[in-house]
This record gives structure tokens, sequence and C-alpha cells, in this order.
């Protein structure tokens, strides 16, 4: 991963707590005294990171200037849709906003099935998804069919899922009700295909190499609606 940015306080952020819980977790296993409060200081210096950072974030969000741009490489792997949108999917959000292009085919869809397993995992309190997609020219029934038996599976989850189609449609991008506004390059669509259905990352997403790809974070405090 290539960060574009001078430096990722949310990412940095994240990294700091991991780290403090590994320590903690270390310092609960030892025995020496010594060790114990070597691991103790490293733990409480991490915390204290961890919160200059989380203070920086905020204050970014708050001015409405944060920005933050990843780069996935050609066969690169490790992205999954957790890894990459989890850290914004907060208990708080109902409402989330999909554009992309190109959720038409049969693996498009399965991407946006994934997202949409997430969000029910990640967002407990999510009442609406809103896509605005192209329609696929070729076999425009089947598309449909494929979103009615999304939409019937999300009504289980008490989550609405508004289907909407655009033929001059080009940007890509996801908002968020508590204001974080994502864009993709290539959309959800940004893992190759596996080599065959029993190859490593058949399954596992985060195994999957990926295409080439950019994707901007923001935090606005007003996202558009229709």
């Amino acid at each position: 991963m290539v960060w574009q940015t001078a430096i990722s306080t949310l990412a940095l952020w994240f990294t700091y707590i991991t780290t403090v819980l590994h320590l903690e977790c270390r310092n609960d296993k030892t025995t020496n005294d010594t060790k114990k409060k070597h691991l103790r200081q490293k733990a409480s210096d991490y915390m204290d990171r961890a919160e200059q950072m989380k203070k920086l974030v905020q204050k970014e969000k708050e001015a409405g200037t944060y920005h933050e741009q990843i780069h996935i490489n050609n066969n690169e792997s490790g992205y999954s849709y957790e890894k990459v949108f989890g850290p914004f999917l907060e208990d708080s959000v109902t409402r989330i906003e999909v554009e992309d292009p190109y959720i038409r085919t049969i693996h498009q869809t399965h991407n946006f099935l994934r997202f949409c397993e997430l969000l029910v995992k990640r967002c407990p309190d999510l009442q609406e998804i809103m896509l605005l997609t192209g329609r696929e020219e070729h076999e425009p029934t089947a598309q449909e069919k494929r979103f009615t038996q999304l939409t019937e599976s999300l009504k289980k989850h008490k989550i609405v899922l508004t289907v909407k189609y655009s033929m001059t449609l080009h940007d890509r991008e996801i908002r968020l009700d508590n204001f974080w506004v994502i864009k993709i390059g290539r959309g959800l669509d940004f893992f190759k295909a596996a080599e065959n259905k029993f190859s490593i990352g058949f399954c596992d997403m985060s195994l999957r190499p990926c295409y080439e790809t950019t994707i901007d974070i923001f935090h606005r405090k007003s996202i558009k609606r229709d």
C-alpha cells in the first residue's frame, strides 16, 4: 500500500490501538517485574500517541478537511472490503448511498452483495441502502432479478435497498450518513478473478489479487441526497 498523503492519521490511530492491545497481552503473560514495567510504559506511550492521532483526526473532520488517499498496486492483495471500509462503518450509520455504474454482471453483483454483508455485520442501525448503477444492456431482466433477490434478503435484516439506474453515470462514490465519503477509481470491482474455484483467494477476498486503483477518503459535514 502506498500512502499519498504525508501521514495517514486514521491508519496510525488504528495501528497504535492494535499495538497497545498486543503489549497488554504480552504484559499479562510475563512474570518478570522489570519487563512488565517496561511493557506497561510502552503501552502507555502508544496510548498517548493514539489519543493525539484521534484528536488530530477529529480536528480535521470538524474542519471538513480530512483527506486520505490509498493506492493499490496491480496484483497486490490484502484489501478486503472490511479493511478498506471497516474503519468508517460506525454503529451510528443509518443510510448509505452507493454510486457505481458497473453493478451489472453476476460477479459485480456478488461484489455488491459482499459489501452489503459487511454493512449488515458492522452497522446495526442501518435502515437504507441507495444504489445508483448502470443497466445491463444484454440481460436487464436477469440484473433486476438479482437485485430483487438481494432486496428481499436485506428486508430480513430490516434494511431497505433502493436501486435506480443511470446510463450516464461515470463516477464511483460511497457516501455514509456519518459524513464519510469514499471514492474508488474502479468502484467495488477492484478484485481480479480467481485462477479457479479451488484456488486460494476464491472465498477470502483479502487473499485475492487486485487491479491497480486509487481510493480517496474524505470527511464532509454534509452529503448530497436525492
